[in-house]
């Protein structure tokens, strides 16, 4: 059983977590594998900082709800395989405001639903909803921005295959700075060059083979 003094509750998050994104895994068989593992890495990178116990918590969360809003997102954009157009690109990134709209319904998930809000922002401030940048982001949407982006690249897609780890690791020196916190880019690399983080590259390895 998963729980925390945060929520002053013997229930089981997680329990919650599973009705949540299986209204989207219903509209799409990725989602829930990728929500898996970006909460499994976000919570390796916030240990690896030292977080407290209630932080690493609610960022392991926050990772499992991400995309939360795409069940805003219609079935023929979600799973289109084309590029989009600009209205269909539009549709698709107000999902990090739909998800936030459904946590605000939840007692004591504010810290939660601000990291679902601003998981797409970059660190330079060219992401969206708001525009915002550096430490205006809440950690834990840095965090999972990168994890996000680390399970994009290590997984197959339809218009190209996994990319390697050290292409993925490359990718992250890259866009320090720009897309992604420094600080969080160089830990997130530290854990994909150790052997021992063998749990995550196993799901990859799974998610890659179409398991996932």
């Amino acid at each position: 059983m998963t729980t925390c003094k945060l929520f002053n509750q013997s229930c089981t998050i997680h329990e919650l977590i599973d009705v949540l994104i299986s209204s989207i895994e219903a509209k799409d068989d990725y989602t829930r594998g990728h929500s898996d593992r970006v909460a499994d890495l976000s919570e390796a990178i916030a240990k690896k900082m030292l977080l407290s116990q209630d932080q690493v918590f609610e960022i392991h969360i926050a990772g499992h709800m991400h995309d939360l809003g795409k069940i805003h997102i219609p079935d023929s954009i979600l799973s289109k395989e084309g590029q989009l157009t600009d209205h269909e690109w539009q549709v698709v990134k107000k999902h990090p405001q739909v998800g936030a709209h459904i946590l605000s319904k939840l007692r004591n998930f504010d810290r939660i639903e601000k990291m679902v809000l601003h998981h797409h922002e970059r660190f330079d401030g060219g992401g969206y909803p708001a525009g915002i940048k550096g430490s205006d982001i809440p950690l834990g949407a840095r965090i999972i921005a990168v994890s996000d982006s680390i399970d994009a690249m290590l997984t197959k897609r339809p218009y190209r295959p996994a990319l390697s780890v050290e292409t993925c690791i490359e990718e992250l020196k890259n866009n320090r700075w720009s897309q992604f916190d420094p600080q969080v880019a160089d830990l997130a690399i530290d854990l994909l060059r150790q052997e021992s983080f063998e749990g995550v590259f196993m799901k990859y390895q799974e998610a890659t083979s179409g398991v996932g």
